[in-house]
């Protein structure tokens, strides 16, 4: 086609490499996606190396990288110390659909004319690339074909991850004799597993790992995109020195990675590591970390489509009280408003919500109510008529509102990705205008892929019209992303910026961590989906997003009573915790399913209630150092081969190894514990675990296989509370887990819980554990924070301590030594002291002789 195409090649600092490829003079603009990244990124001078014919050698700053782009064939080179990393365009998959002017517009030249009676099929041809039929929708697009895309290749990598959200694997499979991932978000009910289609979020980061490296590619793209994945064995000649070895070759592994996106332009950050956690840093980088979530949601959630009434809500509140079982936050869906018109309630069964709300607040719990983006046509609605009167909603192909059915019946979009209307949007949370609403309700989107029940693939149409004109496929994948913003955003207002969001959406993109958690959606109520839910909540981890969970118990159907045990006990270990159920499924609070069954879910809300220092914790980390609270077990343990498939356990954090039971009716699990220079305690009975490898555990009903790893210190409640604000005085337990060299550390990240007093006063507390040479010392982490507490260290739990020690002493600063009462069970090493009283934010050492 001749038309030329400008490439751009970027360094970033902290080992980034970027490439645009637009067209050097299109017909119009072509997206690129605003908002996603958290700023320009800053750029480093790339030095020119080598020029030579159709060759330019290119060296990063700090020398450690080349790049060697070659012009005919197009191709781009990574090098790292004479390795080559990755190369683009090697297969020659490059395609640029430029723009043209429609077909009525071409000026007929002798020489087209000559072309165009040679076949009028061509012609056909040509007009159908315009417009295109699905089902029974006509996708006109507006500016013609436009789709982009080009393959690279990693060389010496058989293992990649990533391009959430799908119901499959954590290693991404060979899509080569089958459909290819793709990155669409979609609202499909009750989606099957092991598919590769589209589901409710999209983030196009891809991870590649071998023991040496991992490496990163971010394909920064908001329309339709498909993955293709082909990952083969290529033959490598050795070299070497004498004659008769030239033959010498041997297989390498190489993965074939080609994207393809329906429009927008070729933007892709290639991340060079060479760590995970360096990729992780790299991508937060780019797009930010995740937001330090309120505590309280951080407890656990009681959902369902839906909470009646008022009575309803206040006897489900009271259940949780009457059966002695820890929550902080009660749901209401769809049903709570008039007609569905969001922002209002519905006068009969809501008729005081204000009351309802103070209830809970004496409780010293919490509401989320649900708020879509469809909104409902109806003139005596005032969301809906401000709306029109302003033009904030999404306009079809002719300049209309465009209208689609969804929960409310007839419904208008709100268009999100104009910055006026994401504006308006937040302050539609204020107090004043959002009537019956407290500052203990926070918010729920859903149905935000968009949802449109008439639709095709039950979404909006390609050609519908938003802010600036761009046409909705060029941002489909970022709808959900705005409208989380601008509640997130809502919800900071209201409080006049003192007071952090909760924000659960159900579809994201990259950077949807800045605003709040996500879920994966509508699951079932069977084993398959509990399986599948560890995986997905990992790759979704690994997209940057640590706030993620899974509908304990399955939304749709209803679980037999061991699958929502198992789910209950798997959900207590993972970032999100919301029990969550569909309007036709039976009612399953906790508490429904006989003494014995309500007794183990208590235990495992318990659990995770006694946990939350050490999960708060975490999330800090992810919110300061984009580490994923939860981890695929390669991320911890990057060179050892046998973790790099296992998706049936996780690590949570660097400390806790968890192994949800997944399968119906099992008397034992094998347990991979990894590194043979490492040492796994049983978390609950201390028991050091013989020989790390592949154990065969035996399980009951009552809990689920979690292991401490040796070297690290957990800290922990002593004791659950009705809800996390109940938990705020409760004293601390620490438990010191030593490993082969009879060392440990360990961190507690504190402030109050709820505002940004952390960041804008340095009101927090950060401090290190460490145990060395038989002491144990709390030190600060970080001298500019400061937070008060009464809290203290009650009790300390060593474990795997030699020898029975003589003496144990409290040394304080002064030199003085108190002696502390000990016990030590000499079975199982471990070491007791309780009743110690060490405040939390002093300094002190506890000596063991």
């Amino acid at each position: 086609s001749q038309v030329l195409l400008q490439v751009e090649i970027y360094e970033i600092e902290g080992n980034i490499f970027r490439i645009k490829i637009n067209e050097a003079a299109p017909l119009r603009a072509r997206y690129e996606v605003p908002d996603v990244l958290i700023k320009e990124p800053t750029t480093q001078r790339l030095s020119v190396s080598q020029k030579e014919a159709g060759i330019l050698v290119l060296t990063s700053v700090n020398k450690d990288y080349t790049l060697q782009v070659t012009a005919n064939p197009f191709q781009v080179e990574l090098h790292s110390k004479g390795e080559t990393v990755l190369s683009m365009n090697s297969n020659g998959l490059l395609y640029f659909e430029h723009l043209q002017p429609p077909p009525s517009d071409r000026k007929s030249t002798a020489e087209n004319e000559e072309a165009a009676s040679d076949s009028s099929k061509e012609k056909q041809e040509d007009l159908g690339l315009w417009q295109e039929k699905f089902g029974s929708f006509l996708d006109f697009k507006a500016h013609g074909p436009s789709s982009v895309g080009v393959d690279f290749s990693l060389h010496g990598f058989d293992h990649v991850y990533g391009i959430p959200q799908h119901a499959e694997s954590l290693l991404l499979k060979n899509t080569s004799d089958g459909d290819a991932y793709r990155l669409y978000n979609l609202d499909i009910f009750g989606h099957k597993i092991h598919e590769k289609i589209g589901i409710y979020g999209s983030v196009p980061l891809l991870l590649a790992h071998k023991p040496n490296r991992t490496s990163g590619i971010f394909w920064l793209n908001s329309s339709e995109t498909l993955v293709d994945i082909n990952t083969k064995a290529v033959a490598e000649h050795i070299q070497s020195g004498s004659a008769a070895d030239t033959a010498k070759q041997r297989a390498v592994p190489l993965t074939d990675v080609r994207w393809m996106s329906e429009s927008g332009i070729i933007d892709v950050f290639l991340l060079m590591g060479p760590t995970a956690f360096d990729i992780f840093k790299q991508f937060a980088q780019l797009t930010g970390t995740q937001a330090l979530p309120p505590l309280f949601s951080l407890g656990y959630h009681q959902c369902r489509w839906n909470y009646e009434d008022e009575q309803d809500v206040k006897a489900v509140d009271a259940g949780f009280d009457e059966h002695d079982i820890p929550y902080d936050v009660i749901w209401l869906d769809i049903e709570h408003t008039d007609g569905k018109r969001y922002f209002t309630w519905d006068k009969k069964k809501f008729q005081n919500p204000k009351r309802m709300q103070e209830l809970l607040r004496k409780k010293k719990r919490k509401l989320v109510v649900i708020v879509d983006p469809h909104i409902k046509v109806d003139p005596m609605y005032a969301l809906y008529s401000q709306g029109k009167d302003k033009g904030y909603f999404v306009k079809d192909r002719n300049g209309q509102d465009f209208e689609g059915i969804c929960w409310p019946g007839s419904s208008c979009y709100l268009d999100f990705t104009n910055p006026e209307v994401r504006k308006w949007y937040a302050d539609q949370f204020a107090f004043k205008t959002y009537k019956g609403s407290t500052n203990i309700l926070f918010v729920w989107n859903d149905m935000n892929e968009p949802s449109v029940f008439k639709g095709a693939e039950l979404t909006m149409q390609k050609d519908a019209v938003h802010y600036k004109n761009w046409e909705h496929r060029e941002l489909h994948n970022l709808y959900g992303f705005y409208q989380q913003m601008a509640t997130a955003e809502g919800l900071i207002k209201r409080s006049s910026g003192k007071e952090r969001p909760f924000v659960l959406t159900r579809s994201f993109f990259a950077g949807s961590q800045k605003y709040g958690a996500v879920w994966t959606g509508d699951n079932t109520a069977e084993w398959g989906y509990l399986k599948i839910s560890i995986p997905m909540l990992l790759t979704i981890s690994l997209a940057g997003i640590s706030f993620c969970g899974a509908d304990v118990g399955g939304f749709i159907g209803d679980p037999e009573p061991e699958l929502l045990v198992r789910w209950y006990q798997a959900g207590a270990y993972q970032p999100f915790f919301r029990g969550h159920s569909n309007m036709e499924s039976k009612r399953r609070e906790p508490w429904l399913f006989g003494e014995k069954n309500t007794q183990i879910i208590r235990e495992a809300i318990r659990e995770r209630y006694v946990l939350l220092p050490y999960l708060y914790t975490l999330f800090y980390r992810a919110h300061t150092v984009a580490e994923p609270v939860m981890r695929p077990l390669w991320v911890e343990f990057p060179g050892k081969l046998e973790t790099f498939g296992v998706e049936n356990e996780y690590m949570l954090g660097n400390a806790l190894l968890v192994h949800p039971v997944t399968d119906k009716e099992a008397k034992a699990v094998s347990v991979l514990l990894p590194g043979s220079e490492e040492i796994w305690y049983d978390f609950r009975t201390f028991i050091r675990m013989e020989d790390p490898g592949t154990l065969k555990i035996p399980v009951t009903l009552d809990n689920i296989p979690v292991f401490q790893r040796g070297g690290t210190v957990i800290p922990l409640k002593t004791t659950a509370g009705k809800s996390t604000e109940w938990m705020i005085d409760v004293s601390y337990e620490l438990h010191v887990a030593l490993d082969t060299e009879a060392r440990a550390i360990g961190e507690l990240y504190l402030d109050d819980g709820h505002s940004f007093q952390y960041l804008h006063k340095k009101q927090f507390l950060y401090r290190k554990f460490t145990f060395h040479k038989n002491i144990l010392s709390s030190s600060c982490m970080c001298e500019s924070g400061q937070y008060h507490t009464t809290c203290v260290v009650e009790r300390v739990v060593f474990l795997g301590v030699g020898q029975q020690p003589t003496s144990v002493s409290v040394c304080s600063k002064d030199g003085k030594e108190k002696e502390v009462v000990f016990t030590y069970d000499t079975k199982t090493s471990v070491l007791m002291l309780e009743n110690l009283a060490l405040s939390i934010d002093a300094d002190w050492k506890i000596c063991v002789k």
